[in-house]
């Protein structure tokens, strides 16, 4: 479900319309939680933030909160054009493709390639399906198993 948007691209309907990609000078990767009330919930997006920028694998990484925490996704996609980007991947921190990856954030992209016709919006799958998952799967109930985590 990776999706080019650019605010040419979309209708007054919001009807995305795919179109071939351009090369853009500077590409940010736009991480994307659910948010909590709770910082030390939101914590862990910070650290993956962190983590990915000290690979320095894009040029610009910033973290999001579609909803309970800041910044918004708006708010973190408009420092990412500030900081020069002329395409942003938006990364779902999702594991399943429901109701807020398919709609909430289909809309903040819409609304980011509006505001900024510019820079292209792509929208990337949620983490679910992805395989690697299911190695971590089996690494934590090992990690349980063997002792090396408490399990409380």
């Amino acid at each position: 479900m990776v999706i080019a948007m650019n605010s040419n691209e979309a209708d007054e309907a919001g009807t995305t319309h795919h179109s071939r990609l351009h090369h853009s000078p500077m590409t940010a990767l736009l991480l994307i939680a659910h948010g909590s009330r709770q910082p030390d919930a939101n914590a862990d997006l910070y650290h993956v933030a962190a983590a990915i920028r000290e690979r320095q694998a894009y040029a610009i990484v910033e973290p999001a909160f579609l909803e309970l925490a800041k910044p918004s996704i708006v708010d973190a996609g408009t420092h990412c054009v500030e900081q020069g980007a002329g395409q942003v991947i938006l990364l779902p921190y999702f594991l399943s493709a429901g109701v807020h990856v398919l709609r909430d954030l289909t809309e903040a992209r819409t609304a980011l390639a509006r505001q900024f016709p510019d820079v292209e919006f792509r929208l990337a799958e949620p983490l679910g399906r992805h395989p690697g998952l299911v190695a971590i799967v089996l690494q934590r109930a090992r990690e349980l198993e063997s002792g090396e985590q408490s399990g409380k």
